[in-house]
């Protein structure tokens, strides 16, 4: 088969095949950019928190007013909730992955990183922006965090928080996993000291007692910085917190009701919330929404895309093989058989789809890079460019099969009865 005398039967209809071409280059461009979207969202909705999710409820408690107290109070509710039938463990906590809030603040691992961090006013090797997280007794086995290196907290860990969302000075801490290879690539992290808060200009560090597995932050930012994070052992004492319940998942309904009754009734000036009581699992779902959402959005736009390119270039073959049954009679009559006329319109929907694909590809980068610019999206990996020009091949083959099959079953007689 000749490929100049197909491009010069296409040059007598360059408009469609231009129009064509571009609609290929603009699906390859879009479905190789939203493929890679969704894969990152998909990424990003299956990434773990690190909390032990199954069986863990979140209670949220706002007051009107602090009182005197309230500490004491808090810890009494704890008390109170961990004698719940069904209750494995509770604890007062300040913030959880993905609930929306976080507190955040520039950690350091040497006081010689400090005095660069400082100097530079900037980010600077050994010094981090992790989430800040503060927890009062049986936090880990609340949170089901996984403790990788180290130990937990003791008794003699927990200190007091202070009013206006502020911290303990407690002396001991216990950090992601993440976070530790970042302030320590050497290894090692337990035992050594890190800087943060008012430690920063003070000087004056905790030690590092633990490792956890896993810890997200409130509000995912960027990848690299998302599980960096610091536990506290101190008990929040402010007019909101959280208590974090493990139970067996079975019992989670009926320990969730109990609870919301028993603090209820303790706390009966307590803020009217909607979410008071929930599932983790809800906690997460409302998180991710929007990606879910986006997800859908982002398939669903691609395969539109693509079925309306198929019926393109199925109707521009349909219109095609009704244009040139002359042309098809007279070559069966010459001795062409089913076969060559078949590969012919494969070949040319090829070729068509082929110059669309290479256009699509300079296309889908120039497109990956505006949204890199204006949505700080990462730059596009080259193994979708190949796949979705395989795809895009594939659909053009399967759309223009049907009107060449049947340009192919045509005739000689028949075809050239027609003229």
């Amino acid at each position: 088969m000749r490929v100049p005398p197909m491009i010069a039967a296409l040059g007598r209809h360059r408009l469609t095949c231009w129009l064509l071409v571009l609609q290929a280059a603009v699906t390859c461009a879009v479905v190789c950019n939203a493929a890679f979207m969704v894969t990152q969202r998909v990424q990003r909705v299956n990434e773990p928190s690190g909390l032990r999710e199954s069986g863990l409820s979140i209670m949220s408690l706002s007051l009107a007013k602090l009182h005197d107290d309230q500490l004491a109070q808090y810890l009494g509710d704890v008390d109170a909730l961990r004698r719940i039938p069904g209750v494995q463990a509770a604890a007062l906590v300040d913030g959880v992955p993905y609930l929306g809030g976080e507190s955040s603040g520039t950690t350091c691992g040497s006081l010689d990183a400090v005095r660069r961090m400082l100097a530079a006013r900037a980010d600077v090797p050994g010094c981090a922006e992790p989430v800040l997280y503060s927890g009062g007794r049986q936090v880990l086995q609340a949170l089901g965090l996984t403790l990788v290196a180290g130990r937990d907290f003791r008794d003699g860990d927990y200190v007091h928080g202070k009013a206006g969302y502020q911290m303990g000075d407690a002396s001991s801490v216990i950090v992601s996993q993440s976070l530790a290879r970042r302030l320590y690539p050497e290894g090692n992290a337990v035992g050594q000291m890190v800087y943060f808060g008012a430690g920063l200009s003070k000087g004056q560090g905790q030690r590092i007692v633990g490792v956890v597995e896993h810890l997200q932050r409130g509000i995912l930012g960027k990848a690299i910085d998302d599980d960096q994070a610091v536990l506290v052992p101190s008990e929040p004492a402010d007019a909101s917190v959280l208590f974090a319940l493990r139970s067996a998942a079975r019992d989670q309904r009926r320990v969730l009701a109990a609870a919301a009754a028993l603090l209820d009734e303790r706390h009966p000036d307590r803020l009217q919330d909607p979410n008071f009581g929930r599932p983790y699992a809800q906690v997460r779902a409302a998180y991710f929404q929007r990606d879910r959402t986006m997800i859908g959005l982002l398939i669903a736009s691609a395969l539109g895309l693509l079925f309306v390119t198929a019926l393109g270039i199925a109707g521009l073959a349909n219109f095609w093989v009704q244009q040139r049954t002359r042309s098809i009679g007279i070559r069966r009559a010459i001795g062409a058989t089913r076969g060559d006329i078949l590969r012919y319109f494969q070949a040319e929907n090829f070729l068509i789809v082929g110059v669309g694909i290479v256009l699509g590809m300079l296309l889908a980068l120039a497109l990956n890079l505006w949204l890199m610019q204006q949505y700080e999206l990462t730059r596009l990996p080259w193994p979708y460019l190949p796949v979705g020009a395989l795809l895009l091949w594939l659909l053009g083959q399967g759309a223009v099969l049907a009107p060449a099959l049947r340009a192919a079953a045509v005739p000689p007689v028949v075809a050239t009865r027609t003229i």
